[in-house]
């Protein structure tokens, strides 16, 4: 497979993945996002979404999620966490990362874009300043089509 960088792309977001006006309050901007796409700002996905986005555009995985609510002394169980991930991406506040069968990381930039991964490290970041793109795609099987394709390019530090 060549990656190479293509032209900007033009296609629009889904309306589910466009985020509110952002008023630089996250709680407030959290409240917005969730009204925006249908979800209920609860008491938990208001904390867990003031923790997601409050700190910008971030990669992390349930668990990391879940430390840092008990360290800012939020209650919530690992389930709800885990809930409130697949709620949120399912309306495209997030994607989710697959970077082996057992690990994934939920990424709070929604748009299209693909990912390095450091495998030493366990480290995932965004690709910068260019679109990765496959030649040419598979045809689907029959009554299917293709939602997205997602690159993940796994890096590890040179030897000395």
């Amino acid at each position: 497979m060549i990656f190479t960088t293509a032209a900007p792309a033009t296609d629009a977001l889904p309306p589910q993945a466009q985020r509110a006006a952002l008023t630089g309050c996250p709680w407030h901007d959290v409240k917005a996002m969730l009204r925006e796409v249908g979800l209920r700002p609860t008491r938990q996905r208001m904390e867990l979404g003031w923790l997601m986005f409050g700190k910008g555009d971030r990669h992390f995985t349930a668990e990391m999620l879940y430390e840092e609510a008990n360290k800012a002394k939020v209650p919530v169980s690992l389930a709800t966490v885990y809930n409130t991930l697949h709620q949120f991406t399912d309306v495209g506040l997030l994607r989710q990362v697959a970077v082996d069968a057992s690990k994934s990381y939920f990424d709070t930039n929604a748009t299209q874009h693909h990912h390095f991964f450091v495998e030493d490290e366990n480290a995932l970041f965004d690709i910068p300043d260019a679109e990765v793109f496959v030649g040419r795609p598979p045809v689907p099987p029959e009554g299917y089509e293709i939602a997205r394709i997602d690159v993940v390019v796994r890096l590890r530090r040179k030897a000395p």
